[in-house]
């Protein structure tokens, strides 16, 4: 069984201040500095981004930008996470080993980090009630 939980790594990187990667952003990056490769910097693809930079006045990143752009706002938000924030994306879904019940302790800690993430305003109120359902059905 799928059991949803975040892990205590995450909630720490988020209170030192490292943001994740929003969708909004790149779609407004990607529409506005595309030409330039500005998204490939803020979504963590810096060797694109230096190409972009290097062949901008050739026309070619604008033509490629504008691609990505209807490519980013057709994308989920679950697939965007998954190939831009790896961590949430890692820590979101973990697979118990034998696909059972998971241990109290584990569910009480993970719906304690879950509820971190929501008052940290990371995940909205629909993903944390699908998420302490569901963790709250494996026990």
């Amino acid at each position: 069984m799928l059991v949803l939980y975040a892990n205590k790594y995450l909630l720490d990187l988020i209170k030192e201040g490292n943001a994740m990667r929003t969708k909004s952003t790149a779609i407004i990056l990607c529409f506005f500095g595309g030409w330039l490769g500005i998204h490939k910097f803020y979504l963590g693809q810096n060797v694109a981004g230096i190409l972009y930079l290097l062949f901008f006045w050739t026309c070619i990143p604008s033509l490629i930008a504008f691609v990505e752009f209807f490519v980013l706002v057709l994308m989920s938000d679950t697939e965007f996470n998954t190939n831009y924030n790896q961590l949430i994306a890692s820590t979101s879904g973990a697979v118990s080993a034998k696909g059972g019940a998971v241990s109290a302790k584990d569910a009480t800690s993970a719906l304690a980090d879950l509820k971190g993430l929501f008052d940290s305003g990371i995940i909205t109120a629909e993903e944390y009630e699908e998420k302490r359902q569901n963790l709250l059905k494996s026990l």
